[in-house]
């Protein structure tokens, strides 16, 4: 192989590969501007159907809450009736008999009925509350794996089209020695199976490529407006100091938004099992009334005021059979809450453990492969330029691995660390940091 020779065909080839990326994913692309991770980030609490159904389901406990609160309000129903009618004391004539009605009432005491069902709903209104922080926090999780699949298959079909123009140079070169008989036609059809492979390889990373945006247009709530252009984030935040795990768990047991969403659950189960244990208390309710009359009577009060006490002597089965089922499902959400926390526990742990071992160990062996390869890329120039014998091509689309091998740690990094964040539920500032060794 003579590089001097063959030099301009390789970079043409490469040239007009390395185009072809950014051709297919412009010719469906948004007209916007390169997309920073902050912005793609910003989308975490716009508009889409996960987090309208978490806000769906957050207002429908605010209006139970609402509800169970004003059971105890005053109500004010007017009522009237035109009719006519017979009896004895109208000789059996029909006369009219119409009733205009107004009647106030307002309960007093029932035993805190009320009250403990308008607990047992304010607590399930925070639940949903809490749910929603956690749908964000994991809309915004997923925005960020997506952005960083689009950076990686950038970055892998980069490598893959250097490889291929590796392959293509040395297939055409080994055409040229054929036709002058100094290479059989078994090693051509060899060298010509490697070049197809990695154009196979090369066309693949190309459609995945495409597939990472449109998975990236959707999680932003803007399909088939695939981002061309994206800013590789400079990811300072993954050297931050990383706290040891019991402050972590005190936090994640303490903020968590599933955990605090269960808990409120179990309480809100408390709150309505005091209101069926109240449902055999007395109840005392005031009511006040104006009424006008057609048809005059002894027994009608154009005005009246008076207090309803009524007072379950015998409900029956019904409220030990209510009791019963508030007490399982109690038993029942108590049993999710120990489980979440085991679960939650292992999660906070293998975050911790994969941000300790990307930092300490393949962090600085993607960075020891990629001095490698640098250097490696230098002495292949370097030979090149002398018009030896090399393979600078390879020694190219070896160092692109080698940078796509340590973007991708930093990328996993970052997941991990908002991963950390969103089990915590609380920043990372205000927890002690690891102590200095």
């Amino acid at each position: 192989m003579t590089p001097v020779k063959n030099a301009p065909r390789h970079c043409v080839t490469r040239l007009l590969a390395g185009l072809t990326l950014a051709f297919v994913c412009t010719a469906q692309a948004a007209p916007d501007q390169a997309l920073s991770l902050e912005a793609a980030l910003a989308h975490a609490t716009a508009s889409h159907p996960d987090l309208r159904q978490a806000e769906a389901q957050g207002a429908l406990a605010r209006a139970d809450a609402l509800y169970a609160a004003s059971l105890d309000d005053f109500q004010v129903n007017l009522e009237g009736s035109l009719r006519t009618g017979r009896n004895a004391l109208t000789d059996d004539k029909f006369e009219p008999d119409h009733i205009l009605r107004l009647n106030a009432r307002k309960t007093l005491w029932d035993g805190g009925r009320i009250e403990a069902g308008s607990r047992a709903a304010k607590l399930e209104s925070a639940g949903r509350e809490a749910l929603l922080l956690e749908t964000r926090a994991q809309r915004r999780l997923g925005l960020m794996a997506r952005f960083f699949d689009v950076l990686l298959a950038d970055l892998r079909y980069a490598a893959d089209d250097e490889a291929m123009a590796v392959a293509y140079v040395s297939w055409d070169n080994a055409r040229e020695r054929h036709q002058l008989g100094e290479l059989t036609t078994p090693a051509l059809a060899e060298l010509e199976a490697r070049f197809q492979d990695s154009r196979l390889s090369r066309n693949d990373s190309l459609r995945r490529a495409k597939e990472k945006r449109a998975l990236l247009a959707t999680a932003m709530n803007r399909p088939g407006e695939l981002p061309a252009e994206l800013i590789d984030p400079d990811l300072k935040g993954n050297d931050r100091p990383l706290p040891e795990f019991e402050p972590l768990l005190r936090a994640m047991l303490s903020h968590n938004p599933r955990l605090i969403a269960l808990r409120q659950q179990v309480a809100a189960t408390g709150a309505r099992l005091d209101a069926v244990t109240s449902e055999t208390q007395p109840s005392l309710e005031f009511e006040a009334e104006a009424a006008a009359y057609s048809r005059e009577s002894y027994t009608r009060d154009t005005l009246r005021a008076g207090f309803n006490l009524v007072w379950p002597l015998f409900p029956g089965g019904q409220v030990d059979a209510r009791k019963a089922r508030e007490l399982a499902q109690a038993q029942l959400l108590q049993a999710q809450v120990d489980a979440q926390q085991l679960t939650l526990r292992q999660a906070l742990f293998e975050a911790r453990e994969e941000i300790l071992h990307l930092r300490d160990t393949e962090r600085r062996a993607a960075d020891i492969n990629v001095t490698y390869r640098d250097w490696a890329l230098e002495r292949a120039r370097a030979e090149y330029e002398l018009e030896m014998k090399t393979n600078l091509g390879s020694g190219m689309a070896e160092t692109q691995a080698a940078k796509l091998r340590r973007r991708a740690v930093e990328y996993r990094m970052a997941l991990a660390w908002e991963k950390l964040e969103a089990l915590l539920g609380t920043p990372l500032d205000s927890l002690p940091t690891e102590p200095k060794k």
